[in-house]
């Protein structure tokens, strides 16, 4: 086998970049780990500034026959790339499980699929792009969404590919071009969605992988003068460097940060509903930005709640992701344990009571946390973990309920559970979120916007605010005269 090839699961990965629709190999390699087991999955090209300049040339040379691309050739290529994804769901799912720990029936049941409908949804949506003509003193106004140019997207590593293809999908259906850098930390399915999208015909340069440390090739292309869009799902500090390196050429930039959100349990609410809706927020080890990692419940519910909850939490199984029968795996890399680690352990040394869990576990195995006895200005409920640690506070009424969901920088999502319609309808209008749930968690419509507040991000994508993001938007006006009938 090629030196550039490995073997994930039985499949096989080439570890290049692809540039221009060939791949590219660097003189340098970084090793890629699983966090499973600690083995070493493959030696994958490490990208210096040239092999980044070289994916945002390719994107620049094929954006002007792909925006010239009819929206309903587009919309086709997009279809068949979903089906290609659909084709390789096994193989998909199982490379992304060794590569990132998350649980492996989630991918094939839930995440994989979803990878295919992102493409399907923008190709369906931009067929249906439009907005009604109007009139001024008689002049026609027409509104339409121009392909902005190449577009760089940066990805996290705890959903690698349905968060990937969430940017992708819709900058390709915007007829721009796109220079995909994935995480060093879960590389593999964005090098083997640059080869479903090659079987799928999608023509060279218009998808581009480099693979390699933000630190190294970030500011190559987020300062581009080539570069037209930035979009970037990660940590409030990266995401304070790209905008300072993108500002230089005042490139727009769509942001999806940090979370830190709130569970608000009233006194009213199913109980058994609430803790299951807490429980939840132990998915994938905790490592989902928009878990409400915060639970604020009505203190005269709090005894019963936090039983049902322990009563719940106590039948998680935590291990190997690739057995069916576990619920939480393990965390993606050392750096995020002792991260996560260091978190609870000052939460105790502060006073914190661990409620469950508290320590850490075998590997890279973080058993599910309930921190109590925590103060509201405590790093703890203050800054993102971004692990299996939860915390619990208690209020006496909506006004304070209101005051401790909102009482940290960030706003990215929140989730009340309560029994009573009007409540819930107050509350959720005084929160600061992008998204509120209500008795329920994680219900994604992708003709929904989604974003955050505050310091949870810029701007909003989904359905056709995707298009405003990775479109120019431009109005044509025409005068009612004018005009030479040469017939």
């Amino acid at each position: 086998m090629s030196q550039h090839l490995t073997t994930v699961a039985g499949v096989t990965v080439d570890t290049r970049h692809f540039i221009g629709g060939d791949r590219a190999a660097s003189t340098e390699t970084f090793t890629d780990v699983s966090p499973i087991d600690g083995r070493a999955l493959g030696a994958i090209a490490r990208a210096t500034a040239k092999e980044a300049a070289a994916a945002v040339a390719a994107a620049e040379a094929a954006f002007p026959g792909w925006a010239a691309t009819p929206p309903a050739e587009r919309a086709r290529l997009l279809r068949a790339v979903a089906d290609g994804v659909e084709k390789r769901i096994e193989e998909l799912a199982l490379v992304e499980t060794a590569d990132n720990g998350a649980l492996l029936r989630s991918h094939r049941r839930g995440v994989m699929p979803r990878v295919a409908h992102n493409f399907r949804f923008f190709a369906d949506r931009l067929l249906k792009l439009g907005h009604a003509e109007f009139e001024t003193r008689g002049h026609a106004q027409h509104v339409s969404w121009d392909p902005a140019g190449p577009c760089v997207l940066i990805t996290p590593w705890n959903a690698p590919l349905m968060l990937a293809t969430w940017k992708v999908a819709p900058a390709l259906a915007a007829g721009d071009t796109v220079v995909l850098k994935p995480s060093e930390w879960s590389p593999l399915t964005a090098s083997l969605l640059a080869d479903i999208a090659t079987a799928a015909g999608l023509p060279a340069g218009v998808l581009n992988v480099v693979q390699g440390y933000g630190s190294e090739i970030g500011s190559t292309l987020t300062s581009h003068p080539d570069v037209r869009r930035v979009s970037f799902t990660g940590s409030v500090p990266t995401a304070r460097l790209i905008a300072a390196s993108a500002a230089s050429r005042l490139t727009p930039l769509s942001l999806e940060l940090g979370g830190k959100s709130p569970l608000l349990v009233f006194a009213d609410a199913d109980l058994e509903l609430a803790a299951e809706l807490a429980v939840e927020q132990y998915d994938n080890a905790g490592q989902v930005c928009l878990a409400a990692t915060r639970v604020l419940v009505e203190e005269t519910a709090a005894e019963e709640f936090t039983r049902r909850f322990t009563e719940k939490a106590a039948g998680l199984v935590q291990g190997d992701p690739r057995d069916e029968a576990t619920d939480i795996g393990p965390l993606i890399h050392p750096h995020q344990l002792e991260k996560v680690d260091g978190f609870v352990t000052r939460a105790l040394d502060a006073g914190a009571r661990a409620v469950i869990g508290g320590h850490r576990g075998h590997g890279l195995y973080y058993p599910p946390t309930l921190l109590t006895d925590v103060d509201q200005d405590s790093e703890i409920v203050q800054e993102e973990v971004f692990g299996p640690v939860l915390t619990l506070q208690t209020f006496t009424g909506e006004d304070e309920a209101v005051r401790l969901a909102n009482g940290t920088r960030f706003g990215l999502a929140a989730t009340v559970a309560t029994g009573d319609h009007e409540r819930a309808r107050r509350v959720a209008a005084r929160l600061v979120a992008g998204t509120v749930w209500t008795n329920c968690f994680f219900v994604r419509d992708l003709r929904a916007p989604f974003g955050g507040s505050r310091q949870s991000g810029v701007g909003r994508e989904g359905g056709d605010w995707s298009f405003d993001f990775y479109c120019d938007l431009k109005t044509t006006v025409t005068a009612p005269n004018g005009w030479t009938d040469h017939g």
